[in-house]
């Protein structure tokens, strides 16, 4: 099936850059202050709606998973590739990380306060989404939060495009119509921050992270 093939190309893609890939994004955040506040955001509106435990799904080598858990969350990290879940728990051995799929979380429905999709869902096939946002839906609690983060089109006439990702094959995405599948979902979209481009920056893309919450 091509969401198969899908899932294998990129988790072998995964596995294969992994070394590369933690060494190049571990500090990722120390020159990042909107991408710390953001997240800093989703700390706090998580910690007052519970006590309920977070999921970085798509953790990778787990660096974004250590920063939730410095800011006060009950964390752990799933991902796809073994490479970088074995890196993760390297990095971080006192951090729960699991070799898992966005689109059935080994997680009982409804026991989550909040769900971190960081640059996960780029190399889901549009057509697939649906079932990971259910996903994300299901578990997570009511009033659970979810924060998603990803590359924008340009052009918001076309929900998505093909863009030259190093590792796989990626897709960008509009943020209105994410913004609508995630209402379909079940979500209530609370707030967005956009990213500019910086002039050095190899993509001359936006970054988007948007903020919902379980209705």
């Amino acid at each position: 099936m091509v969401e198969h093939d899908a899932l294998s190309a990129t988790r072998e893609a995964y596995d294969a850059a992994a070394p590369v890939y933690a060494q190049l994004f571990r500090g990722e955040l120390r020159d990042r202050p909107l991408d710390r506040a953001i997240l800093s955001a989703f700390a706090e509106v998580v910690s007052a709606s519970g006590d309920g435990q977070v999921a970085d799904l798509g953790c990778g080598p787990g660096h974004i998973t250590a920063h939730l858990d410095e800011l006060g969350l009950v964390v752990f990290g799933v991902d796809a590739s073994p490479a970088m879940i074995k890196l993760a728990r390297h990095a971080y051995p006192h951090l729960r990380f699991d070799v898992g799929s966005m689109a059935a979380v080994n997680i009982a429905d409804g026991v989550l306060g909040g769900v971190l999709s960081r640059w996960s869902i780029i190399h889901t096939p549009p057509q697939e989404l649906p079932v990971i946002l259910a996903e994300f839906h299901r578990v997570l609690a009511p009033g659970g939060h979810l924060l998603i983060g990803f590359s924008a089109s340009d052009d918001p006439s076309h929900p998505t495009q093909v863009f030259d990702h190093t590792v796989a094959l990626a897709y960008r995405w509009s943020p209105d119509h994410l913004v609508a599948m995630l209402r379909k979902s079940g979500f209530a979209e609370i707030a967005r921050m956009v990213r500019q481009p910086q002039t050095t920056d190899r993509r001359q893309f936006q970054e988007i992270h948007l903020l919902a919450r379980k209705a």
